[in-house]
């Protein structure tokens, strides 16, 4: 167990990794990870592992992180992890976006197959001493059936269909096997929820910014998200301490779906339950924003996770709030509102008005 609570930046006493390899550097989060890991002086390397470079802005503040252009899909990888004798893992590259991966073919592909080949790859090297997986808590599902709060013990009312929560459920069981074989790895699970945060591109930061707001109608989901650089300080920490097991990382409290397009000062259209397949074929169609089946029944159902382990074991508090997270990422983006703050006061005073005369 942790020996206290903490931001992410004040680590407990434990093993500072000399290796760390860090897999999808070309997005936000591997790479800014690279970075943290790159600027710590007790840590001797850092390998940044992706298919293709990554911005050149990012690529900077990487500092003397070392860019390995490769394939996790490709065996190769395991002379990169045997020849830079890496003793610390941190596999950041899961997608959960087709669109930017070329395809759902492609995206399992890289998913399932990529992580396949680089646990192969840590099982034959004995300098591996410490697993990090960034998993999602889509791996619970989203169904009217859910509970209020999901713990890391329980699992889906109804298990994924396909898509990233498959692939994700998929690895987290390739990961147990793994652990099972390598006993002598530490293995760190971190289920995320949704991000959200001024740098980061998700497909929800896309969501919020679209004019007009697509909601299933009759439904108000429960979203609980987390701030980009909370989910950096977690990744940070887990890959220079020994804290193996599962966790749910998310912030504390939910917004409602409609407190939240309110928040974004955006218009939200109700569309029927029907619909929400076309609708979301046709932004995905328009590379608007990729929605995939079980992106939109998380916008229908939300998804609550319990985070008590992840205080408790893991001794790490969010600094940012779901909704103090949100309205961050509103800010950061300079989001404006669509009708304007006077034309929604006299909207809602209209509103209050005629409910009145009702009553």
């Amino acid at each position: 167990m942790a020996s206290s609570r903490t931001d992410g930046r004040t680590s407990p006493p434990g093993t500072k990794p000399s290796v760390v390899l860090v897999t999808g550097v070309s997005k936000f989060l591997g790479g800014n990870l690279a970075a943290r890991l790159a600027a710590d002086p007790d840590i001797d390397r850092v390998l940044g592992v992706d298919t293709v470079p990554p911005p050149r802005d990012l690529l900077r503040r990487m500092g003397r992180a070392e860019f390995v252009r490769a394939d996790i899909r490709n065996p190769l990888i395991a002379k990169v992890i045997s020849g830079a004798a890496v003793d610390t893992v941190v596999h950041a590259s899961l997608s959960s976006t087709p669109g930017s991966s070329g395809g759902r073919t492609a995206m399992k592909e890289m998913n399932v197959i990529g992580t396949m080949q680089l646990l192969a790859a840590c099982q034959k090297a004995p300098s591996v001493r410490r697993m990090v997986l960034k998993s999602t808590t889509a791996v619970y599902g989203s169904s009217p059936r859910d509970p209020a709060l999901f713990d890391e013990a329980m699992t889906p009312k109804e298990l994924p269909s396909g898509g990233y929560a498959k692939d994700a459920a998929e690895i987290e069981g390739y990961l147990r096997g793994f652990g099972r074989r390598r006993p002598d790895v530490s293995v760190t699970v971190l289920r995320f929820s949704n991000f959200i945060g001024p740098r980061i591109d998700t497909v929800l930061t896309g969501y919020f910014m679209l004019p007009v707001v697509p909601t299933v109608l009759g439904y108000d989901a429960r979203v609980q998200l987390l701030h980009e650089e909370d989910g950096l300080a977690v990744l940070e920490r887990a890959a220079t301490q020994e804290l193996p097991g599962v966790y749910n990382v998310a912030a504390d409290g939910v917004l409602l779906l409609s407190q939240a397009i309110r928040r974004a000062g955006k218009i939200a259209i109700g569309v029927p339950s029907a619909a929400v397949g076309p609708v979301g074929r046709i932004l995905r169609g328009a590379r608007v924003v990729d929605f995939s089946p079980e992106q939109m029944r998380f916008l229908n159902f939300g998804r609550v996770v319990d985070t008590a382990r992840l205080k408790e074991d893991f001794g790490f508090a969010p600094r940012w709030t779901t909704a103090q997270a949100f309205d961050d990422y509103v800010r950061g983006r300079a989001l404006r509102p669509v009708l304007g703050a006077e034309r929604l006061a006299s909207a809602e005073r209209g509103v209050l008005s005629l409910a009145r005369l009702l009553h």
